[in-house]
């Protein structure tokens, strides 16, 4: 099935949050999911599941295979040497994060934290009574920027973690191995534990490649616990499985002190599923980096050309669009006004930390039809501001 054969009819009978949360009269470039119709080896392994009522309780994690499946794909896919018995199943990375920071930190003590961020970084960090030592990422003039000298001075005796999120989400920076060597560097300095969620690895548009933290170094790797999901590259976020990867035996028998139940379990659909997804769908994903690498440019061509006082920094990696419209003055917020006016739903910056006042998020992983209404309809309300 090709990728532009959708439509908004078809995507309205969906019962996702993406499609339902807001009126019919609205376009939703919110959450991140793609409007992309799953590959079908995917969909095909869930109809042989249904088909033969195997619905019941599933194997137990090892006995699946995917955690040898994970390892395969890490080697093949970013160079990644690992041993599968460092590898557990969880139900999400999101899970992963406040596990992550409840195993290995106190009540009181500090999270490094790049802003703008993924909102549950910053939920996660409150919910579980840590504190986020925010350090905002830098607009360059063409990228985002790490300020070390800031996070730097941010970290002091009671700062445990540093909470990576490479490809970062919503800025779509892919970090140099530069980069992360020297985040490496400081988290061995100030004795950190590194939490890396990798889960856009799959998603980097440009000629440049994905290096997991935990390769730079034996050094770094015994301090990191790596995050990844097929969920974001092949569009199965509702089947709810991640894995996670930890650099020492240390790291993993600390995170196992919370009980394998708490952990999540998983189910014979997303075993299917995720399985589907990293043995026979690769050729389903080269497809759509194809398409998404186009609408990324046209989102960028488009700010350019109509919406001169947008700041816009296009993405290296993800299929979110990170806009600037402070110097636009929309009342009461981008977010409320976009929605009101133009009828479509992004993102609302402020979600993703102080550093987000005045930005929108815009997911732009649809067909080039829809991305043109989505396009069109905020134009209708930006054009000449």
């Amino acid at each position: 099935m090709s990728l532009d054969d959708i439509n908004e009819a078809v995507l309205r009978r969906r019962r996702g949050a993406k499609w339902n949360h807001y009126g019919a009269d609205v376009l939703p470039a919110w959450v991140a999911d793609m409007d992309f119709v799953v590959a079908e080896p995917i969909r095909a392994a869930l109809h042989a599941a249904v088909d033969a009522a195997d619905l019941g309780y599933p194997q137990a994690h090892r006995a699946t295979g995917l955690p040898d499946l994970f390892v395969a794909r890490a080697g093949a896919r970013f160079g990644w040497e690992i041993d599968s018995r460092d590898v557990l199943i969880l139900s999400d990375v999101v899970q992963g994060l406040y596990l992550a920071l409840e195993t290995f930190s106190a009540p009181g003590e500090g999270a490094v934290i790049q802003t703008p961020i993924y909102p549950p970084f910053l939920h996660a960090a409150a919910e579980v009574g840590r504190r986020a030592v925010c350090v905002p990422f830098v607009a360059g003039a063409a990228r985002y920027e790490i300020d070390f000298d800031q996070i730097e001075a941010a970290i002091d005796d009671t700062t445990r973690l540093f909470m990576l999120c490479n490809p970062h989400n919503p800025t779509g920076r892919v970090l140099s191995r530069e980069e992360l060597e020297r985040i490496g560097e400081l988290a061995c300095r100030h004795d950190l534990v590194i939490v890396s969620d990798e889960i856009h690895a799959d998603l980097v548009l440009d000629d440049v490649p994905h290096v997991p933290i935990a390769t730079v170094s034996p050094a770094i790797a015994a301090r990191t616990v790596t995050l990844m999901s097929a969920s974001k590259a092949f569009n199965i976020a509702g089947m709810c499985m991640a894995f996670a990867h930890f650099g020492s035996r240390t790291l993993k028998e600390r995170f196992e002190r919370v009980p394998a139940h708490v952990r999540g379990g998983t189910n014979t659909l997303s075993i299917a599923a995720v399985r589907a997804a990293w043995s026979e769908s690769q050729p389903w994903l080269d497809e759509v980096l194809v398409q998404l690498r186009a609408n990324r440019d046209r989102v960028a061509a488009f700010v350019a050309e109509r919406w001169p006082r947008v700041g816009h920094l296009p993405p290296e990696a993800t299929y979110l669009a990170w806009l600037d419209l402070r110097a636009l003055a929309l009342e009461p917020s981008p977010h409320e006004f976009l929605l009101r006016e133009a009828q479509v739903a992004l993102n609302d910056g402020r979600t993703f930390g102080p550093e987000g006042e005045g930005f929108v998020r815009l997911n732009f992983a649809t067909s080039p039809a829809l991305l043109e209404a989505i396009l069109a309809r905020l134009d209708g309300v930006l054009a000449g501001r």
